[in-house]
């Protein structure tokens, strides 16, 4: 009995002792790297690589003999070895362009990303796959390798050109048409607004308003109301939006031109309820990604302090107050994502 207990004691301690420190492990990194968008590939990375030292370490740990022990270890080896010659190239690959793309970190959560035909704020970043919240509110995963191969054209956050085309018969003066347009920039509150003639085609020419807009949450909208603005300012100089390629039969003075009324009813005021309804995701992503770092920057400055606490004393409470209050509003954020 007493040579049954200790056999048992011999082979059970090490399993304990390697459930225990497993244990201790995943839970300091779900402490380290919470459930959330930002933490996506790092925590999926990490339990990865625990996943694959457990077994491992348990070998280390039993009572074997050096021989045995390194025909586990082999074994274990080719187990791996044949998940991952078995399992499918475009998963390993999709690993791969995940690292790349974190690597290069040319986006960030939040950013409006425009890859082929999807257009979108990025919600999550993952190690198989990135995920985008659409105009339409809806999510769209996009295999990592795919944003590799692909070219990705990334909304700057600290603004970008935003443009509308239109086409105008040759009978209009080229300038009275770029003082129309120009005009409606500034309707549309853009900066650095210039004009270009993009084409000069068969029956009009092609002009192309830019503007540059700093707010770039308010993307969706702008362009809009830069369109609007257009036909705004077009129609009060007098100009109409139709090409001699139109062919109307109507009863009119030939001079005559088909404009709106002057004074058609109030114009709505902009708001940005159409972003906020369409990228609700994205931004609660974007909002816990600047969170976080407003705390590594308070961490860091804390810690630089910290040097000369006597001194700094003041200035070192006033940044845990600061962190106190933004883990209440992540912690809010948090519950919100989750929901």
């Amino acid at each position: 009995m007493e040579q049954l207990t200790e056999s048992l004691l011999t082979w059970a301690l090490p399993l304990a002792i390697v459930a225990a420190v497993s244990t201790l492990f995943a839970w300091l990194l779900s402490r380290l790297l919470p459930a959330d968008a930002e933490n996506s590939l790092p925590r999926q990375l990490a339990f990865v690589i625990l996943g694959l030292l457990v077994p491992v370490a348990l070998i280390l740990a039993l009572p074997l003999e050096s021989e045995t022990r390194g025909q586990l270890l082999s074994l274990f080896g080719l187990v791996v070895t044949a998940i991952i010659a078995l399992a499918s190239t475009s998963t390993v690959s999709n690993v791969m362009a995940g690292l790349t793309l974190r690597g290069m970190n040319n986006f960030r959560l939040g950013d409006f990303v425009h890859v082929n035909e999807y257009f979108g704020r990025v919600t999550e970043r993952g190690l198989m796959h990135t995920e985008i919240q659409s105009e339409d509110r809806d999510l769209i995963t996009l295999p990592n390798v795919y944003l590799a191969q692909n070219p990705v054209k990334v909304v700057r956050s600290s603004g970008t050109l935003i443009s509308t085309d239109v086409s105008i018969g040759y009978d209009v003066h080229r300038v009275k048409v770029t003082d129309a347009l120009l005009v409606a920039a500034a309707d549309a509150e853009l900066r650095d607004a210039f004009v270009q003639i993009t084409e000069l085609g068969s029956f009009a020419i092609h002009y192309r308003v830019s503007g540059f807009l700093s707010d770039v949450s308010s993307l969706v909208s702008k362009r809009t109301q830069l369109r609007a603005k257009a036909i705004d300012a077009l129609h009060a100089a007098g100009i109409e939006i139709m090409t001699p390629n139109v062919m109307a039969q109507r009863p009119l003075h030939s001079e005559a031109a088909l404009l709106p009324p002057a004074h058609y009813g109030a114009e709505p005021t902009p708001t940005q309820a159409a972003e906020q309804l369409m990228f609700d995701k994205a931004e609660v992503a974007a909002r816990i990604d600047k969170f976080n770092a407003d705390k590594l920057r308070l961490e860091g400055e804390i810690a630089e302090l910290s040097d000369d606490p006597d001194g700094n004393e003041h200035r070192i409470r006033w940044r845990q107050r600061q962190i106190e209050a933004l883990d209440e509003m992540l912690s809010t954020l948090h519950q919100g994502h989750d929901a």
